[in-house]
């Protein structure tokens, strides 16, 4: 590397470091934006914002509702931003995708969820670590890039999207089947999700979320041996699961570098089970009527691994249901495919994690440690849909307080995470 390439390089850290308190009120307007979703509320404000902002910088604005896609209504719009930036020369692009939608606040916090208070180094908020201070970041990180190398070749994108956390399909999904992550137009992708400022995250697991109805007979409460109780037969099947279903998956492991450790098995969570009366309105003082449940549904969170086919994974299902239809004479039930995505992992030579990689070891000193994640974001669209696999998920935070009360964001991390970033970017982007 000659000594104008680290003159240049340290002049962009230097850019990035004077812009800290930059990066900070960013991420406190960012996270003042309660895009909660379900049901999907401020995603036109969040997009118009992070237009100003961007189109000062020379960006080209697209803004883009996913008219007709899962969830997107008159009264909550899908809204998502491509915001482009063209290098002087033509050249690949380089696309960093985050989503601006939050889950719901809960209870426990002890700050304002939305005022984006600081203290101790760390930028408090919902979405301040998932993933509002990843955006900012890559929103600096970008800014200064263009600054020092003025001359890039390809271009830069930055995306705000949204339902990323009931999905994707009115963000990325959308997106993807419009051709946004065309690999024509998009070479490589930066997902920055909260895994860590020295962690490359390749991929995901694979999910199967199936739902499991059981049917029975109504009958007066009073007299229940004259029905057929659903529920019951929903308990018969969750203890088959209990005794053979769940100690099966445990003995299940993968290769791939999934974190936490115990994501490195099988999984299946029982999301929900409801049967009989559904819940009184609120306002309803009275008492619940006698019957007997005729229908009982169970929704089932399988993760699985790349060593899985999926058709296995739904005959393990299935064959506990019907072994349980082998010892109730009466049970019957239905099982229905809600959503499901295979698993995903880049290869480690790709050219954007040797990018970041790189930049991880000459912006924070380390070797990079190279993850799978427990569960599935946005890169599943890129993949399956956009079929763009060079694309990886890197960003500020830490995972562990993704959805919890006073979720924050660590500021150094945002400053070298944005580095490296930058770093990222003068690699692909620039020769020299």
């Amino acid at each position: 590397m000659t000594n104008t390439r680290e003159q240049q390089l340290e002049k962009l850290r230097n850019r990035i470091d004077s812009a800290r308190d930059d990066l900070v009120e960013l991420t406190r307007a960012l996270i003042a934006f309660p895009t909660i979703n379900p049901p999907g509320v401020g995603y036109r404000e969040i997009c118009d914002f992070l237009a100003t902002r961007l189109s000062a910088r020379g960006f080209a604005i697209d803004l883009v509702r996913a008219e007709g896609a899962l969830g997107d209504s008159d009264q909550y719009p899908r809204w998502n931003i491509i915001a482009r930036h063209e290098g002087r020369q033509k050249g690949e692009c380089v696309h960093f995708n985050s989503h601006t939608d939050i889950v719901d606040t809960g209870d426990g916090w002890t700050v304002d969820p939305f005022a984006g208070e600081v203290k101790d180094g760390r930028v408090y908020g919902r979405g301040a670590c998932d993933m509002k201070g990843g955006l900012a970041a890559s929103i600096i990180a970008a800014e200064a890039f263009i600054d020092v190398f003025p001359d890039y070749s390809g271009a830069v994108e930055i995306s705000g999207t949204c339902d990323e956390e009931s999905g994707g399909f009115g963000g990325v999904a959308y997106l993807a089947e419009k051709g946004w992550f065309d690999p024509q137009r998009v070479q490589h992708v930066i997902i920055p999700e909260p895994l860590n400022k020295d962690r490359i995250c390749l991929g995901h697991r694979g999910v199967l979320w199936t739902e499991v109805e059981t049917y029975g007979h109504i009958a007066h409460g009073s007299m229940p041996f004259l029905g057929d109780c659903a529920v019951r037969h929903m308990g018969a099947v969750v203890a088959a699961m209990e005794e053979n279903l769940f100690p099966a998956l445990a003995k299940k492991r993968t290769s791939m570098p999934v974190v936490p450790d115990g994501a490195k098995q099988s999984t299946m969570n029982i999301n929900s089970i409801h049967g009989g009366l559904p819940e009184p309105q609120e306002g309803y003082t009275g008492l619940p009527t006698p019957l007997v449940p005729d229908r009982c549904k169970m929704v089932l969170d399988r993760r699985f691994l790349m060593e899985e086919s999926i058709d296995d994974v739904r005959d393990e299902i299935k064959a506990v249901l019907d072994s349980v239809a082998g010892e109730r004479a009466t049970f019957r039930y239905e099982m229905r495919d809600l959503f499901s995505v295979l698993p995903t992992m880049t290869e480690r030579d790709a050219p954007v994690v040797g990018a970041v990689a790189d930049a991880i070891r000459q912006e924070i000193g380390c070797e990079a440690d190279f993850v799978v994640s427990p569960g599935t974001y946005d890169q599943k669209h890129i993949d399956r849909i956009g079929k763009l696999k060079n694309c990886i998920a890197y960003g500020p935070g830490i995972l562990d307080l993704a959805h919890q009360p006073d979720e924050y964001v660590g500021i150094d991390d945002m400053i070298d995470s944005a580095r490296v970033m930058a770093n990222s970017l003068a690699a692909l982007l620039t020769h020299g």
